[in-house]
């Protein structure tokens, strides 16, 4: 079936407005760019009259400089930048810390700047040897830093924003970006919640914001709002990345900013350097050993099989009279894993000369996955350009592609809804062999239910996992360009667009010999067989228009002022299609099926905005900024469309204030606070509308096909309206030595998004609406020290954000939202695990007798809490209640690094504390009625008064394990706090010296190096996908120990 669906914005007066003031806009550009050339032409006619004139005269002013950089210990600096100020002139120190530099003329100024060092400008008035030490900057509180539609220094910033810099993205080798960031921001929760290759993670700034509408942040690209992730962008192509967290910060984008932006800067040529540079990395991922889990093996789950029937009073099977003899079988989980390589190779070129400047990644990246038939590989290329006519006018275009292909056997889920290589392995018996002695590989069909081996029947997950494909690529393609006009001091025109492109395709293949649990597969059975095609096109398209102009008046009053346009709109058309009717496994393309069906879809939207800020300080000391953005969007109801997004921030820099001289251990203190107002509109194109769906109803008595709508439209729906204050700190002790920055925000989410249930004699089940209210507050610090500072020098990274939430309204009868093992309910946090409150077993008769039960409960079986006291326990709402919090108390982050002489180390960690998971694996591994295999600990069951076990694990009785293992109870519910070192990297920089080598370095890495935590299972942070159903582990792909070594070369 076929679906088009086509809506637009363009008929509002507001946004023929907006139209008229993008021509505005173009055409002053246009006329500035006329006039610009005129005045280039006539300048340059100038120029050359005056350099034939002055020839001679200009020759001896030109000199070349040379000298020496070194630290304010007296040690070389290699790598530092030296720059004629205001051309492109320069080059870079060598490995001795020596730089030579032609056609300087007399009275200019050469700017000297290096990472983590105060630049320093030099005027040249006659010397020809000019030797600089530059000393260290401990906070770079000049540090520019990208924000919504500009840059400011760190020390003019109001809102709650943090930012890393290339050198703290480049101190690890990781697979994706999110891996380089991770523990180090406050307030941002960055999870790995799957191992699959090439997967992207989870992203939460300031915890979960919505329950429908989305809680992830928008993503901008060098100013490009993108519609997917940023898990396939090469890491090595990114120069900065800033997270801006409360509305003041994000108000300029308006409806898709509530749940934060992560703003990204790609790598940019530097004026007057050119170098290039490699970066290599090869290693090898394992599963650590203490997170394998410990299932029974062969002879064990033999002797368990056994006991079960004798506690039973059945007749002992003759496969299980004798469980020793079976020694420890097979492995299944080490069958379908393996240690998998990764590697990675990029390199980079970059060149200024005169007036064009360009830099060139290029990478490829190799992960395969630790279960077999797994992997991922991307290719990348990035061209960033720049070309400045004059002083007044410059374009530049960026350019990046990238191609990635991925192969998956289906990891994630139950076993119940997914054949899940992983639960699958767990479930095997032991005794099953996944390879015969003749080397073939058996298909292990049996009876539904029961094989020879003891267990469930399903298919040899050995050969599953070789078999069955699951394949993707996926291609894109993002252009932007920009053309920038200055037609007075101050002004500046800036039109901007681009493209992003992205077409993907999926293939799967499951042969007769694939199957899952309680469904074998026979070989001969054709009819097991199918294919799918999927694939996906989709586009798109950003216009910006801004006006920027920037003013400072007498006495120290600092102005900017910004205003523009902005327009985008997407376009995605998808279909998926499934073949059957194989005759065998042999050809597997789609004209070898008798039977193919499959439907397409298409889908658009568009967003048309107006924005606007002003920027104010007096004197660095008092700084004010309000801003706005006005959006229409297509994806809300047509009477509903548009909304306005104001904000407003303060802040006041105390230690300008003469009163603060007597402080003289306070370095820095600036006072912040901000207001704003942000949206959510990622609600789905049509959510506005009623959906159709086919029917099958009796018309006199004859069923016949029809159609028929699911629901009411609305045309008021709109997006979800986040309001939000932030009260910030930001202190430097001993000239910045420590630097503490502190935020506390509260903010509150109206309009939630929810399918309201509606009287069916209206016709109708349900309608989408904007019913509710979220509160969410919080407490964020940020501190950086430097320990020691020398030749070894020493600095720690801390950070910790404290978060908590609940649900202030639910529509008009407040009535609990449930989750599949969740409640969200008015007064309480987001989420709550919901279930049986578990109390061990019934140990005795005198606690059976003195204790409610359910329905089949004996002594020896589980016990449950009777929550309404009405004497019996029922698996519903009346006895179920909350057993755990899936949101944590607080998550941390703790870097430290450290150098002495060539040797660097840096130790990563992050963690999480005071939430819960519920292991839903953990049900069906310690089954009690042998139908799977089972961890060890289920041998501690009780088996009598006497030998009551562990008090975890009731007997195995049939017909009563049910309860135990069916009935979602507090018994699953763990603590999920964890402190994890994330990554322990060791470097080494060879003292080459060498003209052409600039820099050689070595060293080694280990990535999820050790995870500290009570979790039994493989990966704590698996809980924090988000939804009101994110404390719930349902098998995920594991997370691998990763160890590397690697060089990086600069020439």
């Amino acid at each position: 079936m076929k679906k088009i669906h086509l809506l637009w914005v363009w008929d509002s007066y507001a946004l023929k407005k907006i139209f008229r003031m993008m021509r505005v806009v173009v055409l002053l550009l246009i006329l500035g760019v006329a006039n610009t050339f005129a005045e280039s032409s006539d300048t340059q006619k100038t120029r050359v009259s005056n350099n034939i004139k002055n020839s001679k005269e200009m020759n001896q002013q030109l000199m070349t400089i040379t000298g020496v950089v070194s630290d304010d210990k007296g040690e070389v600096i290699p790598g530092v930048s030296v720059v004629l100020k205001g051309s492109t002139i320069g080059t870079i120190t060598d490995i001795d810390g020596k730089y030579t530099i032609s056609d300087v003329p007399q009275g200019a100024t050469l700017v000297f700047s290096f990472i983590g060092m105060k630049s320093q400008e030099i005027i040249i008035s006659g010397k020809s040897v000019i030797n600089v030490s530059l000393s260290q900057e401990t906070i770079g509180l000049d540090e520019v830093i990208a924000v919504g539609y500009g840059k400011l220094s760190k020390r003019n910033v109001t809102g709650a924003v943090q930012s890393l810099e290339t050198e703290e993205l480049d101190d690890i080798p990781t697979a994706q970006l999110t891996q380089k960031v991770q523990g180090k921001l406050a307030g941002v929760q960055i999870n790995q919640t799957t191992g699959t290759p090439g997967q992207g993670m989870s992203i939460r700034v300031r915890g979960q914001a919505s329950i429908n509408a989305g809680n992830d942040p928008l993503y901008v690209v060098d100013g490009f709002p993108i519609t997917g992730d940023i898990a396939n962008i090469n890491p090595d192509e990114i120069e900065s990345i800033s997270v801006l967290k409360d509305a003041s910060s994000t108000a300029l984008y308006g409806s898709r900013a509530a749940n934060g932006v992560v703003m990204i800067t790609t790598k940019q040529a530097k004026a007057g350097q050119s170098q290039l540079s490699v970066n290599m990395y090869r290693g090898v991922q394992v599963i650590p050993e203490e997170t394998k889990p410990d299932m029974m093996n062969a002879t064990e789950f033999a002797r368990f099989k056994k006991e079960i029937a004798e506690e039973n009073g059945w007749a002992v099977p003759e496969a299980f009279q004798n469980p020793e003899q079976y020694g420890k079988g097979t492995d299944w989980f080490d069958v379908v894993t393996r240690n998998a390589v990764i590697e990675n190779y990029s390199v980079s070129y970059s060149a200024s000369k005169d007036k064009f400047k360009s830099s060139v990644v290029g990478g490829f990246f190799n992960q395969q996955g630790v279960l077999l038939n797994s992997d991922y590989k991307r290719y990348s290329l990035r061209v960033n350009s720049e070309y400045k006519f004059n002083d007044k006018m410059t374009i530049g275009v960026n350019v990046a592609n990238t191609i990635t292909t991925n192969k998956s056997p289906q990891s994630d889920g139950t076993w119940y809804e997914t054949p899940s290589v992983v639960q699958g392995a767990l479930l095997k018996s032991p005794l099953a062999p996944y390879k015969n002695e003749d080397g073939t590989l058996p298909i292990d069909a049996g009876n539904w239910g029961y094989n020879p081996y003891g267990a469930s029947a399903g298919p040899n997950w050995y050969r599953q996992v070789k078999e069955v494909e699951n394949k993707g690529k996926n291609i894109g393609l993002m252009s932007t360009a920009f053309f920038e006009y200055e037609p007075i001091e101050g002004l500046t025109f800036k039109t901007s667009g681009g493209i992003d492109l992205a077409n993907s395709t999926s293939d799967y293949w499951h042969p007769s010999t694939a199957g899952g649990i309680f469904d074998p597969p026979t070989e001969s059975d054709a009819n097991r067989i199918y294919a799918t095609h999927g694939s996906n096109f989709g586009y798109s398209w950003l216009w910006e228009n801004t006006a920027t102009y920037q003013k400072t008046l007498s006495g120290g009053h600092n102005f900017e002022v910004l205003f523009g346009t902005s327009a985008q709109s997407a376009y995605g058309e998808s279909g998926s299609f499934t073949a059957r009717g194989y005759a065998n496994n042999d050809v597997k393309t789609f004209n070898a099926a008798t039977t193919i069906t499959g439907s397409t879809d298409i889908e658009e939207w568009s967003l048309m905005s107006v924005l606007g800020r002003l920027n104010y300080d007096y004197n660095g000391k008092y700084i004010v900024s309000a801003a706005f953005r006005r959006d229409g969007s297509s994806r809300f109801g047509s009477d509903n469309r548009w909304g306005t997004f104001p904000s407003a921030s303060v802040g006041w820099v105390v230690t300008e204030e003469n009163f603060m001289k007597k402080f003289e251990k306070v370095s820095f203190l600036k006072l912040r606070a901000s207001y704003g107002v942000t949206g959510n509109n990622n609600i789905g194109n049509y959510t506005q509308y009623a959906n159709m769906t086919e029917t099958n109803n009796p018309v006199n008595g004859i069923y016949t096909n029809g159609k028929s709508m699911e629901g009411l439209n609305n045309t008021e729906l709109g997006w979800e309206t986040t309001t939000e204050i932030d009260l910030g700190a930001d202190i430097g002790l001993y000239n910045d030595r420590i630097y503490l920055s502190y935020d506390y925000y509260k903010r509150n989410t109206e309009d939630l998004l929810y399918s309201v249930s509606i009287p069916i004699s209206s016709g109708f089940y349900n309608y989408i609406t904007n019913i509710g209210e979220f509160e969410f507050w919080g407490h964020e610090f940020a501190l950086t020290t430097k320990n020691m500072v020398g030749k070894f020098n020493w600095t720690t990274n801390f950070n910790i954000a404290f978060a908590r939430n609940k649900a202030v309204a639910l529509g008009t009868a407040n009535a609990a939202i449930y989750g599949g093992a969740s409640i969200t309910e008015v007064g309480q946090p987001i989420g709550q695990l919901y279930g049986l409150k578990w109390e061990g077993v019934y140990m005795n008769q005198e606690d059976f007798d003195n204790s409610p039960h359910h329905d089949g409960a004996q002594v020896g079986t589980v016990k449950y809490a009777d929550i309404d006291g009405d004497g019996k326990v029922t698996n519903d709402n009346r006895d179920q209640t909350v057993i755990g919090q899936a949101a944590p108390d607080f998550t941390l982050g703790f870097t430290n690094s450290f150098s002495y002489k060539n040797f660097d180390l840096s130790i990563v960690c992050s963690g999480a504390f005071g939430h819960d998971i519920i292991n839903y694996q953990e049900r069906f591994t310690t089954n009690l009625d042998g139908a799977f295999n089972a961890y060890k600990a289920v041998d501690r069951r009780w088996r009598s008064p006497e030998n009551p076990g562990d008090g975890r694990y009731g007997k195995v009785i049939a017909g009563t394990t049910g309860q135990e293992r069916d009935w979602m109870s507090s018994k699953f519910v763990y603590d999920g706090s964890y402190f994890t070192i994330k990554n322990i990297t060791l470097g080494y920089k060879l003292p080459i010296r060498s003209k052409v080598v600039k820099n050689l370095r070595i060293y080694g890495s280990i990535q999820q190096a050790y995870v500290f935590t009570d979790y039994p299972d493989n990966n704590p942070e698996v809980s924090s996908a988000g939804g009101i159903d994110s404390g719930v582990d349902y098998t995920t792909y594991p997370v691998p120990r990763t160890f590397t070594v690697g060089l990086n070369v600069t020439l």
